[in-house]
């Protein structure tokens, strides 16, 4: 814990050191070797800390008869690992990214901000730290959406996540508040030890939906995501997507499985009705986008969905007593935090490089980066893979898990739990699928064909810094793909802490490290063996080819496919991938509306196609409700002008009021 809390205080050193010299190209390096040394020191004990005894300290901070409870156990030490095994990478890469910073002032002071927050949360062993530190979190995250305030869409999106964040905040504290109780227990063991009514414990479990689901992105909250992180430097960016929504998560596990820590049958149908409609739709929106960040944060969407599918199917197999079955779901749900956290954290360093070899973030300015980027390619091409979950890399061993979860479901004895639970698994499959055509788009679009434009055509590999936290990441996706069981392993204390001691057997003892969630005779997976296959595979298939393939010179017309020409303009678009998909889906989804404005013969002006697609959720939820406050606002907003007679008037008409309220509230 001294370790920790020393490294925290780094951090806040370094918000010093960049509030005065962030202008500097060495007072940005210096915080940012400050902030990638402060988390790799936590991300070293905290990988120490996950299978040991909880440890706590109290500050003479905070409330008064409380003091500042911090504390590391398994859970948050698992979280401690997530969040600074990002941070690090970050930081790194922001050595070399951060020369490309346009305003660096306004993102090196508040970025060790941001890190302490994170940890702080992960930390607090009582209600009013977790708040401060998620409100310090919220509050230098939004600064930095917000360093390129100069741009409109930039202020609307750290508008709306300002927004978000407050409520999510509110959310919170209103459920801490209904856990402490009457008798003001805000240290989480007090909450630990009280069990509230049914009807308490299910408020909480709305807000903790309601504070938690706001930050981590869960549909229908999840609208200022895709506005805020491709708003934010692309390092902040990965911390965001790759990071922060982990820390959400944090809190709701924290929350439902260790304060509340009972749950009846039907919160699990909640949770999963919700989580299967986050990763179907995020992926949906994902396909619709062409600018490369802002895909990336709809797929944040997708994969906060699948979580949350661990976490409800874990809430369901706790609440009927099955629990090995809530170990494999709950250690699904944790090995695709990590996960998520390493591919996610891995595409948007690499869409920052692309953007900073480039200038561009639209898809269709891109193209033929392969040749001029290779090594950025391959590392992306490499979170393409993982985050579309095909083996042997990390996204596929932790949806196979959560597959084999959904598959022990028809053990389950409720109905409505039978009906729902092979549902959520089509839906799984739905977004599996989608996330591979999408990223086809993603990968192709950017890096195959031809450049589109001169920046795409001049573009030139980034810097060894980025470079570096790139490949770093790219070979971790293969690691925890290929080893899977000996990280499965290492989440068991964790799992173990929250659901009575339930765990999965020991991973690594299986033969040649196979992964064997339940038993041999029903699933098995070996992600090593597979990676030789492929590797083998595609070693033999290059030898024959280029062993027995023709070596002759032969001319002939090609097969066009509308390349009559070298123009780059005929090559395939990211909305020609989307277009099948959009027709499917987007009359549903999107509400989406092509629109083909064709000239008659002889007519010389350009024909027309455009496509809208509408934020139904914005429209219907958050549109309405912004228009009530801004007609609120408004006819408030006339209380400014009154007449010094009308003031005393209110004044008057107040206190009488408020004698009443007394007099009728007296016994």
């Amino acid at each position: 814990m001294t370790i920790v809390l020393l490294a925290v205080l780094v951090l806040l050193i370094a918000v010093v050191i960049g509030v005065a010299g962030g202008r500097t190209r060495a007072g940005a390096v210096v915080v940012y070797m400050l902030s990638a040394l402060a988390a790799a020191a936590i991300l070293v004990v905290a990988f120490a800390r996950v299978a040991a005894a909880p440890e706590t300290i109290v500050l003479p901070l905070g409330i008064p008869w409380l003091g500042l409870r911090l504390r590391i156990d398994a859970l948050a030490a698992f979280f401690l690992v997530v969040v600074n095994l990002g941070a690090a990478a970050a930081s790194v890469y922001a050595i070399g990214y951060g020369q490309h910073e346009r305003a660096p002032h306004r993102v090196v002071p508040f970025y060790p901000a941001f890190l302490a927050g994170m940890n702080l949360v992960l930390l607090a062993d009582d209600a009013f730290a977790f708040l401060f530190g998620w409100e310090f979190m919220s509050l230098a995250s939004w600064a930095l959406v917000m360093a390129y305030h100069r741009d409109g869409a930039n202020r609307h999106a750290g508008y709306v996540y300002l927004v978000m964040a407050s409520f999510g905040t509110l959310s919170l504290l209103l459920a801490f508040g209904l856990l402490a109780g009457a008798g003001g227990g805000y240290g989480f063991d007090a909450m630990r030890t009280a069990r509230e009514p049914a009807g308490i414990a299910f408020l909480v479990l709305v807000l903790a939906l309601l504070g938690a689901g706001s930050k981590a992105g869960l549909v229908p909250l999840h609208v200022w995501l895709p506005l805020a992180h491709p708003a934010a430097p692309s390092h902040v960016s990965a911390l965001m997507s790759g990071v922060m929504t982990k820390v959400a998560v944090y809190g709701f596990i924290r929350i439902m499985f260790d304060l509340v820590g009972h749950a009846p049958w039907w919160w699990g149908i909640i949770v999963l009705v919700i989580a299967a409609a986050t990763a179907v739709l995020g992926v949906l929106y994902a396909l619709m986008q062409h600018d490369l960040k802002r895909l990336l944060a709809y797929h944040t969407v997708e994969n906060i969905g699948i979580i949350f599918i661990g976490l409800g199917l874990a809430l369901a197999f706790g609440a009927n007593g099955m629990g090995e079955a809530a170990a494999l779901a709950l250690t699904a749900g944790l090995f695709h935090v990590f996960n998520h956290a390493v591919f996610k954290s891995l595409l948007f360093f690499g869409a920052g490089a692309v953007l900073a070899a480039t200038g561009a973030r639209d898809m269709e300015h891109l193209g033929g980066l392969i040749h001029r980027m290779p090594t950025t390619a391959l590392a992306f091409l490499v979170g393409c893979i993982a985050i579309s979950a095909l083996p042997p890399l990390n996204g596929f061993a932790s949806e196979w898990l959560l597959f084999q979860a959904i598959v022990l479901g028809t053990g389950l004895p409720q109905w409505g739990l039978k009906f729902v639970v092979p549902a959520v698994g089509a839906t799984l499959a739905l977004s599996a699928a989608l996330a591979a055509a999408c990223f086809v788009k993603a990968f192709g679009i950017t890096f195959l064909g031809r450049p589109r434009t001169p920046g795409a055509a001049s573009a030139r590999e980034v810097d060894p810094f980025s470079r570096g936290s790139i490949i770093a990441f790219a070979l971790l996706c293969v690691a925890a793909g290929t080893l899977p069981g000996l990280a499965v392993d290492w989440i068991q204390p964790v799992v173990g802490s929250l659901l009575d001691g339930a765990v999965l057997r020991d991973q690594a003892d299986m033969a040649w490290l196979t992964l064997v969630p339940v038993d041999w005779d029903r699933s098995s997976y070996n992600g090593l063996i597979v990676l030789v296959f492929v590797l083998v595979s595609a070693l033999v298939v290059a030898a024959a080819i280029h062993r027995f393939a023709s070596r002759r010179l032969r001319r002939s017309p090609p097969w066009d496919c509308g390349f009559p020409d070298a123009d780059p303009a005929t090559q395939y678009t990211a909305g020609s991938f989307a277009q099948p998909i959009r027709r499917v889906y987007g009359t549903l989804a999107f509400a989406a509306r092509e629109t083909v404005d064709m000239p008659r013969p002889g007519d010389t002006r350009a024909a027309r196609f455009t496509v809208r697609i509408r934020d139904l959720v914005w429209e219907w939820l958050y549109a309405p409700i912004a228009a009530a406050v801004e007609r609120a606002a408004d006819a408030l907003n006339q209380l400014q002008f009154l007449t010094i007679r009308r003031y005393l008037t209110f004044v008057f008409a107040s206190l009488v009021v408020l004698l009443l309220v007394l007099a009728l509230w007296r016994p």
